[in-house]
């Protein structure tokens, strides 16, 4: 276990110097340039706008699955992390909306930050059901505000002429391996711990479609890489309610056993 807990920390560290000591590179331009830019019913880039519906579904139904009093959740305060999780999908609807309304580096600021608060709690949920559900409950807002720093961050460097996305980008990568770490090396207290490996595999899915954005257009002329990203990202947040929905407290991790490394 400390040997685990160690490796865990050791990312961590390496993650935080590589973000200070990467050297400093600003939002390329060119990112904003995505290839569906047909309008319909007066909206601009209307795929890509619409697409934003998949972040809206999963982020409605995860709040009504974690609030329902039936949902499993060996202590209330684990429920905190999935509730700001879900919060911050629906908060990323409407931000990537917006940006894609008209794409610059200032809208841009809008998309992210949500995501970022997306991603911090749902490490803080896993650490809460793997490793310590204090530890994970107290790094809740701290892990939060490193989060919204890192876009804050990226946006001053920007204003000021000296764009430095790195920090931002290494908080984004980091927040997907660790999950994947925590989940390789420390069983859950839950059934269905393993289907957090689909939200990585949705989140890859994602990236990768992104990256062939003109590819997948130029294919039919249908619909983008970058829309169907939307919706891949989404999906990610639908295992996560079908996780909650489904999963039951394992008898191996009982958090009412005295002793419980999880208390």
């Amino acid at each position: 276990m400390h040997m685990r807990n160690g490796l865990i920390i050791l990312f961590t560290i390496v993650c935080v110097a590589a973000a200070f000591l990467w050297p400093a590179m600003p939002q390329p331009l060119s990112y904003h340039a995505f290839v569906d830019q047909r309008e319909f019913f007066g909206v601009p880039n209307f795929l890509d706008v619409a697409s934003n519906i998949g972040f809206v579904i999963p982020g409605v139904w995860g709040l009504y699955i974690t609030m329902r009093p039936r949902t499993v959740f060996a202590t209330d305060i684990e429920r905190v992390p999935y509730v700001v999780f879900f919060l911050g999908m629906l908060l990323t609807s409407i931000g990537s909306s917006y940006y894609h309304l008209a794409p610059d580096n200032e809208r841009l600021f809008w998309d992210r930050l949500p995501m970022t608060i997306a991603f911090m709690s749902l490490i803080a949920s896993q650490i809460n059901e793997r490793i310590s559900v204090r530890l994970g409950s107290s790094l809740l807002v701290p892990m939060l505000i490193v989060g919204a720093a890192s876009v804050f961050y990226w946006r001053a460097t920007e204003r000021a002429g000296e764009g430095n996305v790195i920090p931002y980008g290494i908080l984004q990568g980091y927040s997907v391996v660790i999950l994947l770490l925590i989940a390789l090396l420390l069983s859950s207290r839950y059934t269905r711990g393993r289907d957090i490996y689909w939200v990585f595999a949705w989140y890859v899915i994602a990236k990768l479609l992104e990256a062939i954005d003109a590819y997948i257009y130029a294919a039919g002329n249908l619909v983008s890489g970058h829309t169907l990203k939307h919706l891949a990202a989404g999906a990610a947040g639908v295992v996560v309610c079908f996780m909650l929905a489904r999963r039951e407290l394992t008898s191996e991790h009982d958090t009412t056993r005295p002793g419980s490394r999880y208390t």
